[in-house]
């Protein structure tokens, strides 16, 4: 919902428009053929236009809970014992994997691991590598110069601020290269159990946009929607939970709405109507 004015109001008063709202000044050719929309509210999540005036907006938000609880039920019932899907043994490997997995598929990263990991089996080791030789390693796996720099960076940041082990809180693994707030979301739940965050990647932004349950495209944004809706228990293996439903049931390009145990609470939001 907005308000739309076009070039000719413009001139005549102010645009409501706060600072957070951008538009392009119109030139005299088109001035009358632009629309500004200026946004009212936009909650956190999907709201269907047609329940809006029979509901509030906290009777929504009490809906959408709702209804979340009753995904995950169906989440736990179908994937009891989900794990991390990127191989590792220890919290140096998950890491590095971690940081590999950026725009690369987790499958990708896990054809490449074993050869890394077997050449540099340390953080110590791997501080100490020569750039070009980890770039050979990782190469498959996309923009791999600034991965391997990152790779570098992360060992020798463990090695001169952590004494050589992988830190067990946020504020100490976002300030290694290449780890932002997803790398250590991951890194402390699966190895130290501490649920800091939602992991956001790929299957979890698609997904929870068709599950309703944000409507940004934006990582941090739907990290935040998550945690207001999710309990902190789920937090940590939600995102697991997602990512194995995206690779066996709700394929980005064919979705398999009909066989999905979801499909009962889902508004799946973008997608056309089955038929």
């Amino acid at each position: 919902m907005g308000t739309f004015l076009n070039g000719r109001d413009l001139k005549r008063k102010r645009s409501p428009l706060k600072s957070w709202d951008t538009i392009r000044n119109p030139s005299p050719v088109h001035e009358r053929q632009l629309i500004v929309v200026v946004p009212i509210f936009s909650p956190p999540f999907h709201i269907d236009q047609r329940n809006l005036t029979r509901l509030s907006m906290t009777d929504l938000s009490d809906a959408l809970k709702k209804r979340t609880r009753k995904i995950l039920t169906i989440l736990d019932r179908t994937y009891p014992d989900v794990e991390c899907a990127l191989h590792h043994r220890n919290a140096y490997e998950l890491t590095a994997a971690t940081i590999l997995s950026a725009q690369c598929t987790d499958e990708r990263v896990n054809m490449v691991t074993p050869a890394l990991f077997e050449k540099y089996p340390t953080p110590a080791s791997l501080a100490a590598a020569p750039q070009e030789d980890v770039e050979a390693i990782i190469q498959s796996t996309g923009f791999f110069r600034a991965k391997a720099k990152n790779l570098i960076g992360m060992a020798r940041g463990v090695m001169e601020l952590y004494g050589g082990e992988i830190p067990d809180s946020l504020e100490e693994l976002v300030v290694l290269p290449g780890v932002g707030r997803k790398t250590a979301n991951v890194v402390l739940g699966v190895i130290f159990g501490k649920a800091t965050g939602v992991v956001v990647d790929t299957h979890v932004r698609r997904i929870s946009n068709l599950l309703g349950l944000t409507t940004s495209q934006n990582p941090e944004i739907i990290e935040r929607d998550l945690m207001r809706l999710l309990p902190r228990k789920s937090w940590i293996c939600f995102s697991h939970q997602l990512i194995h439903h995206g690779r066996k049931i709700c394929i980005a390009r064919r979705p398999r709405c009909l066989e999905c145990p979801l499909l009962k609470y889902c508004p799946r939001t973008g997608l056309p109507p089955l038929t």
